[in-house]
């Protein structure tokens, strides 16, 4: 069954939401974004998170010791990493599942997949969070589905279709379980419903 990612939790509500609807991961970020949460306000709200829910961070470009604090601290399983990182970064982190995010934009950034040696490949368009699917065309035939997470421009009405051509491991949504900036919750019913209709 297709693993479901719901990024950019920030609110105690949004916590509600996934313990009753039961997604496989929720992600928190700590780079710049304006769903960007610091680490003792994440703290306060994974401690309420039902333990069956793995927890995601989301980092970029920054600095091994600050990722590896804030990982100890609130008891990370997975790392993502967003930014220039390279493979002698990632090898800082043993012990962690590690998640590599790739901007796809041509058939070259697809070939990326060969510089690294990672659990996850996160497949995102060139900007993160835009709400903003990628060509899924690029990486159709290129890739080994089980060891992507597909992401970029996801809602309910595209996902099954999605996951129909690419087969992934699991996909991440961030916008488009949101209104107005803020996660809702029959978004998020409905998005976890279409994947494991499948």
């Amino acid at each position: 069954m297709t693993k479901i990612k719901i990024c950019g939790i920030r609110r105690l509500k949004d916590i509600e939401y996934l313990n009753e609807l039961l997604p496989d991961y929720a992600g928190f970020v700590f780079a710049s974004s304006k769903r960007q949460v610091d680490k003792e306000y994440a703290y306060d709200l994974i401690k309420n998170l039902r333990e069956s829910i793995q927890k995601v961070g989301v980092f970029v470009d920054e600095r091994p010791e600050v990722v590896l604090e804030i990982a100890e601290k609130l008891k990370l399983q997975i790392l993502q990493f967003h930014g220039h990182e390279n493979q002698e970064y990632i090898n800082k982190f043993n012990g962690y599942e590690i998640w590599k995010a790739l901007k796809i934009s041509n058939v070259d950034s697809i070939s990326k997949l060969t510089s690294y040696k990672c659990s996850k490949f996160l497949l995102d368009n060139t900007t993160s969070g835009s709400g903003e699917s990628f060509d899924w065309n690029l990486a159709q035939k290129k890739v080994d589905g089980q060891n992507i997470m597909l992401a970029g421009g996801l809602n309910s009405e595209n996902v099954q279709q999605g996951i129909k051509r690419l087969k992934p491991y699991g996909v991440d949504v961030s916008s488009g379980v949101e209104i107005d900036g803020f996660k809702d919750y029959n978004k998020i019913k409905e998005f976890i419903k279409k994947v494991r209709e499948l």
